[in-house]
């Protein structure tokens, strides 16, 4: 119901505004953390997000909020060009390296083309650039978009794939790891949700960890301290997962130096 239209986000929030609620808790979407942040100045406020909170005008700073709000945000641009650079290890020769993203994702309240605008998508390029990678975008917006995106993945014959975190992406994870598998095309993953069912390999935060601290922080202020005064969360544990049983039938060899680091390796 948060998520179902731009209308109804507002009337939801409203109606909280309207009831003197002690906190609002946004989660995942910006624009939401953004509706809440318009609707009221006095009630405390705490987001999880995925962008950048000082770009899309959530708070003043990182360090120092100011105002009602203040939150999490899981550091998605920095994330995406890391996992980048760890497919490079991985794929080192690779020519070609395809980057698959939702252009109707509505859930930071941005298109995710604009969210990557935000992270830096023009960086993630020149970064594939140096490290002697052509990269290119590709879209999908439902479930028989992602077979087309992989259909022209196989005919750009791209080498590898790097998803953009995406909810779309993350309810087809497994349609995604067959085509991955099925087409012999090494995949970096964001959540280790996806190497669990199969996939090669992933780095990324465990949620869980995000919602612990925004947890902390509601409790915070409901004891009496200003949200404003509270600095943005960000992630400080990521995980680096490989499976070894995928590479193997990929006819791929993991170098020592990602299985050195990895968090976890399943055989």
């Amino acid at each position: 119901m948060w998520r179902s239209n731009t209308a109804g986000r507002r009337m939801i929030t409203i109606g909280l505004v309207r009831r003197q609620v002690a906190l609002i808790v946004t989660a995942g979407n910006t624009r939401l953390a953004l509706t809440a942040k318009a609707a009221t100045r006095t009630i405390p406020i705490v987001f999880l997000i995925g962008g950048n909170p000082v770009t899309s005008g959530l708070v003043n700073s990182l360090a120092r909020p100011g105002g009602n709000i203040t939150g999490a945000t899981n550091l998605v641009g920095e994330l995406t060009t890391k996992r980048l650079e760890l497919l490079h290890k991985l794929v080192p020769g690779a020519a070609s390296i395809a980057f698959l993203v939702n252009p109707a994702n509505n859930l930071a309240g941005l298109t995710a083309l604009a969210e990557l605008r935000d992270v830096g998508l023009r960086d993630l390029q020149e970064a594939a650039r140096v490290l002697g990678h052509h990269l290119l975008v590709l879209s999908a917006t439902s479930q028989n978009e992602i077979e087309e995106a992989f259909a022209i993945l196989v005919q750009q014959r791209a080498d590898a794939l790097l998803l953009s975190p995406d909810p779309l992406f993350t309810s087809h994870r497994y349609q995604l790891v067959a085509l991955g598998d099925r087409l012999r095309i090494p995949t970096f993953y964001y959540r280790r949700e996806f190497t669990e069912g199969g996939g090669l390999i992933s780095y990324g935060i465990n949620p869980a960890d995000l919602f612990l601290k925004a947890g902390v922080y509601a409790g915070r202020i409901l004891r009496g301290e200003k949200p404003g005064d509270l600095p943005v969360q960000q992630p400080t544990r990521f995980e680096l997962i490989i499976n070894l049983k995928t590479a193997k039938a990929l006819g791929l060899t993991i170098p020592e130096t990602l299985l050195a680091t990895a968090d976890e390796v399943i055989q």
